[in-house]
């Protein structure tokens, strides 16, 4: 089997897909992007074809390391995201044409359904309650919202006090009967986030997620020390080299990598096993698209330290789109009492309606995040 031709389409709300074609009428599917970069990586995805067209796709390991490895400049979001999309595709086409779901080729799950968690709130933490019971309407009661709004590097008590008391408003609202981690979204400057931390605790959350942003990790463990909730990290680093270095540097309990931007099922299955060594959870980052999603979900089941999993359903984000709107099978992706059960069709286990994401892809929207600015005119943490 060869691959002759790889095709990208960039569709709403903010997501690519690539299809690559064999000489055997296999098809995969992956989901190479960055977020408001999809004319980037899509550019990444095209330069990496002559490592590619006329290779055995069956050879996964060979064309990740000829993909790396083959340039003189390696990694970074852009270049590990467009690896990361060709590998889950790559291990679509294997799975289906051995008839098997990719976790079986990575040795079989470890769990039968994996929990999982929703977003709440926006890009502003706003109207999370409502957000939160009409979430639990479906099943879902673990959940993820953002801590802040724009926060300066040293931020008033009054800034405090808003973060913190929409958080105490939740658990009088839920009590105990709903679980949620809090994303600092690396609005947070070392100097706040010890504070922030220490009046966070009462409330229990079940992780704060980059409490400063990941080129300050040095913080990581000096934070841990100072709290004793759980701190999460990982969707803005892209190589096990990058995950390498924070876990022998410790603090954080959670690592949350990609699977469209650290380099694919791949590269982020040894990820989870160092994290494995270290004791560390895995809970991968995934506000994106339904083939990102059942990348992670392979990945899920066969890590014994995954323990959440994040998808995009109802997520902010999502004007134009929603998460199953490009996919056949979608009772496959049902959520029963908040968990997913495991994917048993071969590949990915994605049934993608292609003459859907082609319509959809001739009038995609080129998705930018809001720049947002401090009230002194200083360009702020988004």
């Amino acid at each position: 089997m060869k691959i002759i031709k790889l095709t990208t389409y960039r569709v709403p709300p903010r997501w690519m897909l690539l299809k690559i074609e064999t000489d055997e009428g296999i098809v995969g599917w992956g989901e190479p992007v960055i977020e408001g970069r999809a004319r980037t990586v899509e550019a990444a995805v095209h330069e990496m074809t002559p490592f590619l067209i006329g290779q055995d796709p069956g050879r996964i390991n060979d064309l990740w390391q000829a993909m790396y490895r083959g340039g003189f400049y390696r990694g970074g979001a852009i270049l590990m995201s467009a690896i990361a999309g060709i590998d889950q595709a790559l291990w679509d086409i294997k799975g289906k044409l051995l008839g098997v779901p990719v976790y079986d080729l990575l040795g079989g799950r470890v769990r039968d359904k994996m929990k999982m968690y929703s977003w709440v709130g926006g890009d502003r933490p706003l109207d999370v309650i409502a957000g939160i019971r009409k979430l639990r309407e479906v099943g879902i009661d673990t959940f993820k919202m953002n801590g802040t709004e724009e926060m300066r590097m040293l931020d008033s008590a009054r800034a405090v006090d808003q973060a913190v008391g929409r958080i105490a408003e939740i658990r009088e609202a839920f009590g105990n009967d709903i679980e949620f981690g809090i994303d600092f979204h690396g609005r947070v400057a070392a100097p706040m986030a010890k504070v922030l931390l220490r009046a966070l605790e009462p409330y229990r959350p079940l992780f704060v997620e980059e409490p400063v942003l990941a080129e300050q990790a040095e913080y990581y463990p000096r934070l841990a020390e100072s709290t004793s909730i759980p701190l999460a990290a990982g969707e803005r680093m892209y190589s096990r080299f990058e995950f390498k270095r924070v876990l022998e540097q410790g603090g954080l309990a959670i690592l949350q990598p990609d699977l469209s931007h650290a380099g694919g099922i791949t590269e982020c299955v040894k990820i989870a096993a160092m994290a494995e060594a270290y004791d560390v959870a895995v809970a991968p980052h995934c506000p994106l698209g339904p083939v990102a999603l059942a990348a992670c979900l392979h990945l899920d089941f066969v890590s014994h330290n995954a323990v959440l999993q994040e998808q995009s359903m109802g997520i902010h984000y999502n004007q134009g789109a929603e998460l199953l709107d490009y996919v056949k099978n979608k009772d496959d992706f049902r959520m029963e009492g908040g968990y997913i059960a495991a994917l048993t069709k071969p590949g990915l286990g994605v049934e993608v309606d292609e003459e859907r994401v082609i319509e959809a892809s001739k009038n995609a929207p080129d998705w930018r995040n809001p720049l947002w600015r401090h009230e002194d005119g200083s360009v702020a943490e988004w």
